[in-house]
């Protein structure tokens, strides 16, 4: 019987790390003893003692390079096994992506190979003095060049560690909701439900409110509906309840609710409170058209009345109705009546004057024109 298949794949894995390290010191060795070959054949021995002389005693720089050869090798052995450990506890954890294990693997490696870097310089003693200040003001220029981006690679991280959502679940980030297709460091992307791809900047994403409608596996809906204020609103709501949990897309756990809200201006409002599992866009509209049909055609079975909108029109009430006044007769001595008559005569006498006046006035000058 052989070993456990797990078992297997990690020694397969590291006989090919092996066989790759030793492929490598192969062609290194080759590659010395090409070397030392061609300096034999062209006479060069004492050329090249006088320059590795140069650089110092031939005893210590050769301990030198063969401790740089370990560095290297441990930093290429290091890796592989950060590897794995990360494969292992991703697979352990649920809640641990492949795409998050393959950046916690590059940042593991990338950190492995600069502490191997820094060994190797520190080693050879070559001084970094002068290539830290010059890192130093790269860095100061390419942080204020690039600011925004940067925001959004160390939003990215905080994303990926804290998790507020995985691949595929039903978000709504700020104005807008999807289902998340693809996390990078940079950006998210989510297809709407009409089918389109946005893609948010991470440092977006982590100054907006993120809903998560995916979190727990299931999600409650709500439908609101009305009665008539004539309705028995226990039985409206019993009913309700009924005909919601016989339906397929409705969990049964919880149960569905019915609770009376408000009272509204034609009914008095009943929430339907319900729950589905995995949740996504098709399952909750289909949901939703299922509690709509059903408890439509189970209020019109049981004579429970949806109204339409109403109002009530009404109007003062007049005692007398309306009145018209009458004209005063030319007899009755009406003293109000007699100084309107006689203002109206005054004002049509003035009319007249002035008209006679402008009149005249017309004529002479027409006669003066004539003369002239």
């Amino acid at each position: 019987m052989g070993p456990p298949l797990g078992r297997r794949s990690l020694r397969e894995k590291l006989d090919l790390r092996l066989i790759d390290l030793l492929l490598g010191l192969l062609v290194l060795c080759l590659a010395v003893t090409e070397i030392g070959t061609i300096i034999y054949i062209w006479g060069l021995q004492s050329e090249f003692v006088d320059l590795v002389r140069r650089f110092g005693n031939p005893l210590e720089l050769g301990a030198k390079g063969f401790v740089s050869l370990v560095i290297v090798v441990v930093a290429y052995i290091g890796t592989g096994v950060v590897k794995r450990a990360i494969e292992n506890g991703a697979k352990r954890r649920d809640g641990i992506s492949d795409h998050e294990a393959e950046i916690a693997f590059r940042i593991a490696q990338l950190a492995i190979y600069l502490a191997g870097v820094l060994g190797l310089l520190g080693l050879w003693e070559i001084d970094l003095s002068g290539l830290l200040i010059g890192a130093g003001f790269l860095g100061i220029v390419l942080g204020m060049a690039a600011r925004q981006t940067l925001g959004a690679v160390l939003a990215g991280f905080v994303l990926m560690f804290a998790r507020p959502f995985e691949i595929g679940d039903w978000v709504q980030v700020g104005d807008n909701e999807g289902i998340v297709t693809e996390i990078s460091i940079v950006n998210t992307r989510i297809q709407t439900f009409d089918g389109e791809y946005v893609m948010l900047p991470n440092d977006y994403v982590g100054s907006e409110e993120v809903v998560n409608r995916s979190r727990k596996g299931r999600l409650r809906l709500h439908v609101a509906v009305g009665v008539d204020y004539e309705t028995d609103v226990d039985e409206a709501v019993e009913v309700a309840e009924e005909t919601m949990g016989e339906l397929e897309d409705v969990l049964s756990v919880p149960r569905p609710q019915a609770v009376l809200t408000e009272f509204g201006d034609s009914a008095v409002t009943i929430d339907l409170r319900f729950w589905i599992d995995k949740p996504s866009a098709r399952r909750k509209w289909r949901a939703h058209t299922a509690v709509i049909s059903a408890v439509h055609a189970a209020f019109a079975e049981h004579d429970i009345k949806i109204p339409y909108p109403q109002r009530e029109v009404s109007a003062r009430p007049e005692a007398d109705g309306f009145r018209v006044r009458d004209a005063p007769s030319p007899g009755d001595g009406d003293s109000d009546g007699d100084e309107r008559s006689a203002a109206v005569e005054g004002a049509v006498s003035e009319n007249a004057d002035e008209t006679d006046d402008n009149g005249s006035e017309s004529a002479d000058a027409g006669e003066d024109e004539h003369e002239r």
